[in-house]
């Protein structure tokens, strides 16, 4: 019996058979089985994370950083429930992931035995795409093969669940012939999806008839550099980007206008604001009220997936293709206006207006270090073949406007989901992805807390077996939860609560140096510069701690900015004394906007 392959072998060698490297999870008594068959096969390589949504961020961030499938796995009932904040994050971000969950012996369910859960119940809207339940022997193959298919097609979680004593059973000696049992294949091959001829004629005229042209361009463009600046440049377009889109995009560009929406920069405001048609390619940004005006701009949108396509716009022309073969025959459809317009002059005045602003609000003097500058400063340091992992909160808003990521650094970030303390684990699954790369991670402080302190311990652990141990972690230290107090002003004409907003002080270079890593922190400006020095050239993962004013406002670019600004100033009024550095922060910042603006 005990050299009998077990279904739960059957399931490790079906993972290798699809190429899966590792999985990340943590182990329990629903898939020890399954534990013991990835001991016995040593491959694919099993990572522990300290928390089954960490292991499920890390599967994503292995699926987003290499464009495979990441796998997760863990045991039923607490183990299963954990998993879900990750799973919701490549639901919403579109990322193939798939999970393998224990669940208890088919003899007890429905008992209300230990740890028992109606998985199927518990997964079908974040695995709305593909979960089942492994109920025999001859049923497992196909089920993981099917979850993989699916994954890839759709491009979201799927789950296979796997009952305690199913894995146990011994595994089916071939593929069967007979009525009841499915047969299967390790096989997928991604479609080539380009639209109809005269649907691309449609977008072209679209197009041709506009005479201020602006392009969003999303995610879907991973593949698709070279067509979408080709493109813009025949448009003589303005770009911008979604969050998720900022990697795939040239920033340094002259009519690059940085990243779109509440967290995006003045001159997406200002393209959005004046653009008469509108080219969205591989975009589903949910900033809706940052887009043009309805009626303001004619549009046409690509996507490889239909379901998108006017989904944030009423758009004229939607095409479903691949981005890359679509506007590669779009592009001979187009008027030529690369050789220069009134429009694309005014679009790279914008632009340099934008990034003045954007190098002026850095250097607004805060107390200590103004976060903006602390993320700034990263710039001159960042290695050309790093990999960028950023979390949520008033972080996200630097990264999005001052981070420049040289071409190809890929940057990743749970962007839909919003979810705190992603940065660590999607940190460790891209260096795992690519160990010889150093890794970047920008955090804020409630991040840190919330998640990030546990996964300093994985970090810890693993980096003496990385040949190139560069990891650089940011922490933006102002004890609050930014973002959401400077929600409570714009969006409530609230003040701050410091019961829910205030954080405990932590002293996160002090426990990175009891971990055994590298770190310092900076409370003084002019000391950000050695910092990055100093953390991209340790030998081991490095910490800065940077001591930054939780008072520098998170003000949306203008005009939508200046729309909130009476709604900001009421919460800081009823903060009395405690609004007031704020309060002053934000007219200045109001000042620096209404200048660029003239």
């Amino acid at each position: 019996m005990a050299d009998e392959p077990l279904v739960a072998d059957l399931l490790v060698d079906r993972l290798r058979a699809w190429g899966v490297p590792r999985l990340f999870g943590y182990s329990g008594d629903g898939i020890n089985p399954f534990m013991g068959a990835l001991r016995r096969a040593g491959d694919p390589v099993f990572v522990q994370a300290r928390h089954e949504e960490n292991a499920a961020l890390m599967a994503v961030a292995h699926a987003k950083y290499t464009g495979e499938v990441g796998v997760v796995t863990s045991t039923q009932g607490p183990g299963a429930v954990h998993l879900l904040g990750g799973l919701y994050d490549a639901k919403l971000d579109h990322t193939p992931v798939v999970a393998i969950v224990g669940q208890q012996q088919r003899s007890v369910l429905g008992s209300e035995y230990q740890q028992e859960i109606d998985l199927q119940t518990l997964f079908k809207d974040v695995a709305a795409q593909f979960v089942q339940t492994v109920q025999t022997p001859d049923q497992a193959a196909m089920v993981v093969d099917r979850a993989f298919r699916t994954a890839l097609s759709t491009r979201s979680p799927c789950v296979v669940i796997v009952p305690h004593d199913v894995q146990q059973l011994p595994a089916p000696d071939g593929p069967a012939h007979e009525h009841g049992v499915m047969p299967t294949a390790v096989e997928w091959r991604r479609p080539r999806v380009v639209p109809r001829e005269e649907d691309l004629r449609a977008a072209a005229d679209v197009l041709a008839s506009g005479e201020r042209v602006a392009l969003l361009v999303g995610q879907g463009c991973r593949e698709a550099g070279d067509e979408v600046r080709a493109v813009a440049e025949r448009l003589g377009a303005g770009v911008t980007t979604s969050l998720l889109g900022k990697p795939w995009w040239d920033e340094s560009l002259p009519t690059s206008c940085g990243v779109m929406g509440h967290l995006g920069t003045h001159a997406s405001g200002w393209l959005m604001g004046r653009c008469d048609t509108l080219l969205v390619v591989g975009s589903n940004d949910p900033w809706s009220e940052y887009y043009p005006a309805p009626g303001q701009a004619r549009a046409v949108q690509v996507d490889i997936d239909g379901r998108h396509l006017g989904n944030r716009y009423p758009v004229e022309v939607g095409l479903t293709g691949d981005a890359a073969e679509t506007l590669a025959a779009l592009l001979p459809l187009l008027p030529d206006r690369s050789s220069g317009s009134p429009w694309r002059s005014e679009v790279e005045a914008a632009v340099r207006r934008s990034r003045q602003l954007a190098a002026d609000r850095a250097d607004l003097p805060a107390d200590p270090v103004n976060p903006e500058l602390a993320v700034r400063s990263l710039n001159p340091h960042l290695p050309a073949d790093a990999l960028v992992a950023v979390d949520v909160g008033s972080v996200t808003y630097w990264y999005a406007r001052h981070l420049a990521l040289p071409p190809g650094v890929p940057a990743h970030l749970s962007s839909t989901l919003a979810t705190m303390g992603s940065s660590v684990p999607y940190g460790i699954a891209a260096k795992l992805a690519c160990p010889d790369r150093p890794v970047v991670a920008l955090s804020g402080d409630g991040a840190m807390q919330m998640v990030g302190i546990n996964e300093l311990v994985t970090l810890a652990r693993m980096w003496p077996d990385w040949a190139d141990p560069r990891f650089a972690l940011l922490v933006l230290h102002n004890r609050d939860l930014a973002e959401v107090s400077w929600e409570q002003r714009e969006m409530e004409t609230e003040p701050r609560f410091d019961a829910s907003q205030s954080l405990p002080d932590f002293p996160y270079a002090g426990y990175a140096e009891l971990l055994g890593l590298g770190s310092v922190r900076v409370d003084r400006p002019e000391d950000l510069d050695a910092a990055w020095a100093q953390a991209l050239a340790a030998d081991r993962p490095f910490v800065i701690e940077a001591v930054v004013d939780a008072d520098v406002p998170l003000l949306p670019p203008f005009p939508a900015g200046r729309d909130k600004l009476e709604d900001f100033r009421a919460g800081l009024r009823a903060e009395g004394a405690d609004g007031e550095h704020a309060l002053l922060l934000l007219d200045r910042q109001t000042e620096q906007e209404e200048g660029v603006a003239r």
